[in-house]
């Protein structure tokens, strides 16, 4: 913070803010996670109670059981998001042991090629010890408290019972509780974190095995899932699925996840960093275009608070109202300075009148005294505007095609980027607001007025008064409409009985009514709600652009965020090996004219020969070129053997860099002639 800025004075204060900041966000953002959970692990700790009580008091749905060997297994399909697995099995298994057994284990398809690895894992985490499998003598065994076990089922049963029965009497583990001390025979769970990347027959062989020891071992499995539960049966077959009694499993959406995670952070007058709607866009973007990955996202906006706080002086007064406030009054001149040159400032300034427009570029007290005002407004501005924002959602969602999208964060995006209500989305959305039907129509104002009476804003006292005028009004005209339906019912009766002239003369009345298109009372009505709801779009929903020093609190640097989180590793790649001190800064590798320097690392001039070369490089030739550019400064000084060393260290030095460019795959070894290698890629 503060590298290379002329005001960097403020820098231990910038960085202490914006990792309060981040710690603030992060323990929000694990508690909506947790949550989020709670739900699903919920269901899975009442699974394993189950399965546990059923082999603790033998009933006659485990005994059933063991006589058909199953063993109790949970599906538990997480989508496609693979990289927040991680994260959920972490929790999951944090409260499977608080709540439920000491006993699981973790095992991933990377560790496990083969029955005996997945037992050394197994046993391993169970028996809570760390296994060096290079340093056995037999990859059978395991070493545990100096004493060496071998790896099977049978092992893992005496291991089992042997600590069941000193539960009592030892001390209990950190994380068991109360409630795991009274437990006779806590079950044993075993997770596949990646069930579809384990091969058949290592899931197949410890299936088997399993089931046959079950009645000693209270074994529960639980599969996780990235596509579909149909995988089980893909990768098992019948007579292996059916020693299985499988539970299913579902995880909430990842893309229910990051709207509750939007929704929660960026949608909150709370957090006092703001994202711009380009960078907010690239965000999502690589979420949906990507991976999917709400941890990503997470990592992203962290990196977006970094880069602000580090790029952007004025970003001290990032932080809460009170607080900004007091560290306005302690702004040093140049901190000033910084506010007049900001964009939106300036337009602020030949906004006013002459007289204060001279007193807010010379005196910096009362520029400190109008920044305040100012940071208040646009505290007040983002209270306003989420409120209002929820509330326009409460509509558009409704709407049949979504003009303005379905999820709140397309809203946001739309309504940060421009004035929203000059969109033909949003006229679009207003035309088929004016259609909806009564019921939906009183649901819609309800919920509005519950958000504004729970808002933070102080300014929608006359909203809600408003909202439930315009509720009490559909109500008298439901009370009417009831009214009507017993003289129009007596009417009918009266047109049944007369004649073909009255009938005509009825429908020639109802046809001339419709083309004069006289709106009814519950249409007028509706078209009142509809534009007082446009008004207090058009009044609150301005972009953050136009409100003055915006640039404090947003981040819209989208090119530097799209730059780091878009990786491009051929680019990267190119420009590390042609232009090496872009990456390590040193001036000796500063090249004018494209010229090789012998300064260079030997990758870099291998690379820079190998772009001048064709189809096939011979490797002669590339060689005494490269002997040629490292030799270049040393001159023909010293003698033959001395000579001859250098040769080797040379050659020695060309055939690595030579290697590790074909490991980066930019050559390969050619079949045509045997000291020659093709090279594979082309252009910069």
């Amino acid at each position: 913070f503060g590298e290379g800025n002329k005001d960097s004075e403020d820098a231990a204060l910038r960085f202490v803010t914006s990792q309060a900041l981040w710690n603030q966000i992060k323990s929000e953002t694990e508690q909506i996670q947790e949550d989020l959970n709670k739900q699903l692990f919920d269901n899975l700790v009442s699974f394993l109670r189950r399965s546990h009580s059923e082999f603790q008091e033998k009933t006659t749905e485990w005994t059933c059981r063991m006589k058909s060997r199953e063993i109790p297994t949970a599906a538990l399909v997480l989508g496609v998001n693979v990289t927040d697995h991680d994260l959920t099995f972490r929790s999951l298994s944090e409260v499977l042991q608080n709540d439920i057994t000491p006993y699981i284990a973790l095992l991933e398809a990377k560790d496990c090629p083969g029955i005996k690895n997945l037992m050394q894992k197994l046993m391993g985490q169970l028996m809570n010890c760390c296994i060096d499998v290079d340093s056995l003598e037999d990859e059978d065994y395991v070493q545990v408290s100096q004493n060496r076990i071998r790896c099977s089922m049978t092992s893992l049963i005496n291991w089992y019972e042997s600590v069941t029965k000193k539960t009592d009497s030892e001390t209990p583990r950190k994380k068991r509780t109360s409630c795991s001390k009274h437990w006779q025979s806590p079950p044993v769970v075993v997770i596949f974190k990646d069930m579809e990347s384990f091969t058949t027959k290592v899931l197949q062989d410890f299936i088997v095995i399993s089931s046959q020891h079950i009645r000693e071992l209270p074994l529960v499995l639980i599969f996780g899932i990235a596509t579909s539960p149909m995988i089980i049966h893909s990768l098992l077959p019948h007579s292996v699925s059916s020693l299985l009694c499988i539970e299913l499993f579902q995880s909430l959406s990842c893309k229910e996840h990051l709207s509750t995670i939007i929704d929660k952070l960026l949608l909150t007058a709370q957090v006092p960093f703001k994202l711009g709607d380009k960078v907010l866009q690239v965000l999502i973007n690589i979420f949906l275009y990507h991976d999917f990955s709400v941890q990503n996202f997470i990592k992203g906006y962290q990196f977006c608070i970094v880069e602000h706080f580090c790029s952007q002086p004025l970003s001290v007064l990032c932080c809460q109202l009170v607080d900004a406030k007091k560290r306005v009054n302690s702004l040093s001149h140049d901190q000033c300075e910084n506010i007049r040159r900001l964009p939106s400032f300036r337009r602020y300034v030949e906004s006013q009148v002459s007289e204060k427009q001279i007193a807010l570029l010379t005196a910096d007290d009362f520029l400190k005294e109008i920044t305040q005002k100012l940071l208040e407004d646009l505290h007040v501005y983002h209270e306003n505007y989420v409120s209002v924002l929820r509330c326009l959602h409460v509509f558009t969602s409704s709407l049949p095609k979504y003009p303005l999208g379905k999820q709140i964060r397309e809203l946001h995006c739309a309504c940060l980027e421009n004035r929203v209500w000059e969109t033909e989305e949003y006229e679009s959305s207003l035309q088929l607001a004016r259609m909806l039907n009564k019921s939906d129509l009183v649901t819609m104002v309800q919920q509005c007025v519950e958000i504004f009476v729970s808002s933070s804003g102080k300014e929608f006292d006359k909203t809600v008064e408003k909202l439930k005028e315009f509720l009490t009004q559909f109500q008298k005209l439901e009370e009417a409409f009831q009214e009507q339906d017993v003289s129009v019912s007596s009417q009918k009766e009266l047109q049944k009985k007369t004649d073909l002239y009255h009938l005509q003369k009825t429908l020639l009345e109802l046809k001339e009514s419709r083309r004069s298109k006289k709106l009814t009372k519950f249409e007028m009505l509706r078209f009142e709600v509809v534009d007082y709801i446009d008004s207090l779009v058009r009044n609150y929903l301005v972009p953050a652009d136009h409100k003055t020093l915006h640039e404090i609190v947003y981040f819209n640097t989208a090119s530097v965020l799209r730059e780091h989180l878009n990786a491009a590793p051929r680019t990267a790649l190119h420009t590390a090996l042609n232009n090496p001190y872009c990456y390590l800064k040193n001036q000796d590798l500063k090249n004018d004219g494209g010229s090789i320097s012998n300064k260079a690392p030997d990758i870099c001039i291998v690379y820079k020969l190998h772009l001048e070369c064709g189809r096939l490089i011979n490797l002669v030739d590339w060689l005494e070129a490269f002997s040629t550019v490292v030799t270049a400064v040393e001159g023909p000084n010293g003698d033959a053997a001395s000579s001859d060393q250098v040769d080797d260290i040379i050659h020695a030095r060309f055939i690595r860099a030579v290697s590790e460019l074909e490991l980066l795959g930019f050559i390969k070894p050619s079949k045509q002639k045997t000291d020659h290698v093709a090279r594979l890629t082309w252009g910069g």
